[in-house]
C-alpha cells in the first residue's frame, strides 16, 4: 500500500475508533444516550469497512448501507462472511433513531449489542488491514 492510501486508511479507522469512544461514552453517561450511541456504532462500522475498502482499492459507493460494504469485500476477504450478522442488525441505527418522528429509543439490550457488534467489526477489520 502505498503512503496515501496509507494515510487515508489510517484516517478511516481513527475516525471509525473515534465514533465507538463516543458510543462507550454515550452509554456510560447518566443518562445514557442509546439512540445516539447505537448511530454512532453503526458510524464506526461504516468507516471501518470502508477503511479495508480503501486498504483493497476497492472503489465504494456514498451508502450508509453496510450490508452492501460488507458484499463488496465476500470475494477478497474470508472474514465478511462473518460480518454480515452485524450489517443486518448496525445498518438501520444510521437513520432509524435519528429524528423526532422515529422509533422510541432502543433498548439497553439493543445498545449493548450494537457497541459489541461494531467493537467486535472494528477489531477484526484492523487485524484484516494489518496482515
Amino acid at each position: 500500500m502505498d503512503e496515501a492510501t496509507n494515510d487515508e486508511v489510517a484516517a478511516w479507522l481513527a475516525k471509525a475508533r473515534r465514533d465507538l469512544d463516543s458510543a462507550e461514552r454515550l452509554l456510560t453517561g447518566t443518562p445514557p444516550y442509546r439512540d445516539t450511541a447505537t448511530y454512532h456504532c453503526q458510524q464506526a462500522a461504516e468507516k471501518a469497512l470502508k477503511a479495508l475498502l480503501t486498504a483493497l482499492a476497492i472503489p465504494f459507493p456514498k451508502t450508509h448501507d453496510l450490508t452492501t460494504l460488507v458484499g463488496m469485500l465476500e470475494e477478497r476477504v474470508q472474514a465478511a462472511d462473518r460480518w454480515k450478522e452485524a450489517a443486518v442488525v448496525l445498518t438501520p441505527y444510521a437513520t432509524l433513531f435519528r429524528y423526532p418522528d422515529a422509533c422510541p429509543e432502543p433498548s439497553n439490550d439493543d445498545a449493548e449489542e450494537a457497541l459489541s457488534l461494531a467493537t467486535t467489526l472494528l477489531m477484526e477489520i484492523a487485524k484484516e488491514i494489518d496482515s
